[in-house]
C-alpha cells in the first residue's frame, strides 16, 4: 500500500458534512437556477499547472449537490436512516481557468426528475467577474444503502422535487445541455 494514497475511513468531506436540512417552506418562492454554494479556490486544489486541478471541478460540482440535497431535504441525519443520492453520470466542460483564492459561485437547475432519478445542471462562476468557468451535467439516483440499490424518493421529497422542477421547467434549457463528446467528422483520422 502507498502511503500517499491511503485515507483514513472518511477522509474526502463535503463542505455541507455536519450541516442540517432546513424546514422545506411548500410556499416559498424557488430560484431560478439555485444558487446555493460558494466558495474560494484552496491551495490543495491547484495543480502543477498553477490553477485548479480538473478533479477539483468536479468537487466543488459535489459540494454544490450537497447544498442542494440538503436544500430538499437529504443530510447526515438523513443519510443515518440509510438513504442517499449517488452519481450515475457526469459530463463537465471547462472554459476558463481559475487560479488559487479566486471566489466561485454555483448555481443548479433540476432538469428533470422521476420517482429514483435526478438529471442536474451545474454552472460554476467567477464570484466577482460573472465569467462562466465550468459547467457539468450529472444524472444522480436515489439510493437503499442497506440493499445498495436504487429506491423510489418518499412521497415528501417527491412532492419537494416536484415543486423545484415546476419551478425550474419555465426558464430556457442551458447552453450545453445533453451535449456530447467527439471532435467530428471533418478531423477525424482514418
Amino acid at each position: 500500500m502507498n502511503p500517499e494514497y491511503d485515507q483514513p475511513a472518511h477522509g474526502l468531506r463535503s463542505a455541507y458534512e455536519g450541516q442540517q436540512s432546513q424546514a422545506f417552506d411548500l410556499t416559498a418562492p424557488i430560484a431560478t437556477p439555485l444558487e446555493l454554494h460558494q466558495c474560494r479556490v484552496k491551495q490543495e486544489w491547484v495543480d502543477y499547472n498553477k490553477h485548479m486541478s480538473e478533479s477539483c471541478y468536479l468537487f466543488v460540482f459535489g459540494d454544490n449537490s450537497d447544498a442542494f440535497f440538503r436544500y430538499f431535504g437529504i443530510d447526515d441525519h438523513y443519510r443515518a436512516r440509510g438513504y442517499s443520492i449517488y452519481t450515475l453520470e457526469t459530463h463537465m466542460r471547462h472554459f476558463h481557468e481559475v487560479q488559487l483564492g479566486e471566489p466561485l459561485r454555483l448555481t443548479l437547475r433540476l432538469i428533470a426528475w422521476d420517482h429514483k432519478r435526478l438529471h442536474v445542471f451545474h454552472e460554476m462562476y467567477h464570484a466577482t467577474s460573472g465569467k462562466l468557468l465550468a459547467a457539468a451535467e450529472q444524472l444522480q439516483t436515489y439510493v437503499d444503502m442497506r440493499s445498495a440499490r436504487a429506491a423510489s424518493f418518499p412521497d415528501e421529497l417527491q412532492q419537494r422535487l416536484d415543486l423545484i422542477h415546476t419551478a425550474h421547467a419555465n426558464a430556457p434549457l442551458p447552453a450545453g445541455l445533453g451535449r456530447v463528446i467527439a471532435i467530428g467528422r471533418a478531423n477525424t483520422r482514418s
